[in-house]
């Protein structure tokens, strides 16, 4: 299987393609998520679009920069009651992002995007539900001194493959979804496309 450029400094999307012996070439696109969000919720667009975007965008970025290789690029959103959840920028924020999903099941979209030459050629969404357990203020506190900022900072507030298990009741979904990167879609591509 050839080898792939992944646009992002996640360390678990790549962990992932490692393991399902994608070689890949990290090269993060540093896309400004922010503004992105603002003007695409701005028109009314659902978190699934969003999502899609971003990956696309971020795909693009570095394709541009990286002629004839297949650049993907990712990106996973959490989506409460059509709502979208962004990654928090201090831990109040983190706080106030899992009183709002205590108790609650919301929905995770990961999307993928596979660009060369500057254009995507490939994309795919998956989706996942999440069931929060019921916590109090302090336990949810008490979560989160566990997380050191920059995965509190890199992967939203929880992270399935490590401590964030413990705050579910209930996951629907493909597990490498959940942690950014549905995989086996990826590798029907990359199969497919050799």
């Amino acid at each position: 299987m050839r080898s792939i450029i992944l646009a992002s400094k996640s360390k678990v999307r790549e962990e992932i393609l490692k393991k399902n012996g994608v070689e890949c070439i990290i090269k993060p696109s540093n896309v400004d998520e922010e503004p992105v969000k603002k003007s695409l919720l701005g028109i009314g667009a659902t978190p699934e679009i969003v999502s899609k975007n971003l990956a696309e965008l971020k795909a693009n970025k570095i394709s541009q920069q990286n002629q004839d290789m297949l650049v993907l690029g990712a990106d996973s959103v959490i989506d409460i009651d059509g709502e979208l959840i962004s990654k928090p920028t201090n831990r109040e924020e983190a706080l106030n992002i899992l009183k709002k999903l205590n108790g609650k099941t919301h929905l995770l979209i990961s999307s993928v995007c596979i660009s060369k030459n500057g254009s995507m050629i490939w994309n795919y969404t998956d989706k996942a539900f999440l069931k929060m357990k019921k916590f109090s203020n302090d336990e949810l506190q008490i979560y989160l001194n566990k997380i050191p900022d920059e995965a509190l900072y890199s992967y939203n507030v929880y992270q399935i493959e490590g401590e964030g298990r413990s705050l579910f009741l209930k996951i629907e979904g493909d597990e490498d979804t959940v942690m950014g990167l549905p995989i086996k879609k990826i590798l029907e591509y990359l199969e497919a496309s050799e």
